[in-house]
């Protein structure tokens, strides 16, 4: 099964046309053209009030559920390079893989994922760097985010590749998913392996 996170703003679905199109491409890849279709904007009711909801939506051919909760953040300042060869192109439930990666954290908050000596993401976020002048973002990630292709397509992220190496030469990062938006971490701190 995979499933959608999906910011739910003061009763306002944020982004829906890029949750559906990953929804519509996942699911193409993954059970071919003989599904029907599943249009988000007709299966998400948020609930009215103010605040900030997550709505996790579970499908494979067909939807499964749909489940509202209040967002609580993580404090992340501290991220731990990890080396592995996991492959994650779909977002799927079953995220033991990541879990199990997350576990060799350590101190940090959370883990920075290197695949093959590339910068690809974190267990739960796209993730940037600003080079003095522009904002960079992995050319490869595991899981192309619906916030990371948003400020992709904008012009604001520029998609390359980036070597473990060069990761300390940056002045800051930021992780982005669509619960976050766009957050730079503020004296952030990467230790190595």
């Amino acid at each position: 099964m995979l499933f959608e996170t999906i910011c739910i703003h003061n009763g306002s679905i944020q982004h829906l046309s890029y949750h559906q199109a990953r929804l519509d491409s996942s699911r193409a890849a993954l059970f071919g053209d003989e599904i029907e279709e599943l249009d988000l904007s007709s299966v998400i009711h948020p609930p009215t009030g103010t605040g900030i909801l997550k709505c996790r939506v579970v499908y494979d051919r067909v939807l499964r559920s749909v489940h509202y909760s209040p967002y609580r953040p993580r404090g992340i300042k501290r991220l731990k390079i990890v080396d592995s060869q996991i492959g994650y192109a779909h977002k799927f439930t079953d995220r033991g893989q990541i879990e199990e990666l997350f576990e060799r954290r350590g101190e940090a908050d959370e883990i920075l994922i290197v695949r093959d000596g590339l910068v690809t993401d974190t267990s739960i976020a796209n993730i940037a760097f600003f080079n003095g002048r522009n904002w960079v973002t992995p050319k490869s990630p595991l899981l192309r985010g619906t916030t990371r292709e948003r400020l992709v397509k904008s012009g604001f992220l520029l998609p390359r590749d980036i070597s473990c190496r060069e990761i300390r030469n940056f002045r800051k990062f930021a992780l982005l998913n669509a619960m976050i938006g766009f957050e730079p971490v503020e004296s952030g701190i990467i230790i190595d392996r």
